[in-house]
């Protein structure tokens, strides 16, 4: 027969390696829960500056389809490069265009006027908006948004 003193002793040693594995459990499912938090903030981050994006190319389109059609081509803005974020050109001097420019540095995380890039096609009036920022030191986000503009005659 057992004696109950010896029983004791090994549940209660039992019962100790259960608390740590339950411990290891919960502490894994808490540091998932953190790294899910800090995508979903990161995503959601990106999701705003993406949308804050497109309403500045859409804000420069519209400010496009008022002007008048013999301006259009002053709303050339480092036309001439084709890589993202790296475009080569000259700046526009149209004051729209450097107004729009400063909002866009405003409300987009470093993104400065030199990586921007408005493309005119005067002729069938084409545009084409190249928008382009980065958060912290990950890599540069980029929008690109082209539509027609149709100017009044």
């Amino acid at each position: 027969m057992r004696h109950p003193a010896s029983l004791g002793r090994r549940s209660a040693g039992f019962t100790m390696i259960e608390v740590l594995v339950a411990l290891l459990v919960f502490s894994l499912g808490i540091l998932g829960l953190v790294a899910i938090q800090a995508t979903a903030t990161r995503m959601a981050t990106d999701a705003s500056n993406r949308a804050t994006a497109t309403f500045l190319a859409d804000q420069l389109l519209a400010r496009m389809l008022i002007s008048d059609r013999t301006t259009a081509g002053s709303f050339a803005h480092k036309a001439t490069g084709t890589t993202a974020c790296n475009p080569s050109g000259a700046a526009s001097t149209n004051p729209v265009v450097a107004g729009w420019l400063i909002e866009v540095d405003k409300q987009l995380p470093n993104a400065p006027s030199g990586q921007q890039q408005v493309v005119v096609n005067a002729t069938t009036g084409e545009v084409t908006i190249r928008l382009c920022w980065q958060n912290g030191t990950e890599t540069p986000h980029s929008l690109t948004v082209s539509n027609q503009v149709q100017w009044q005659s």
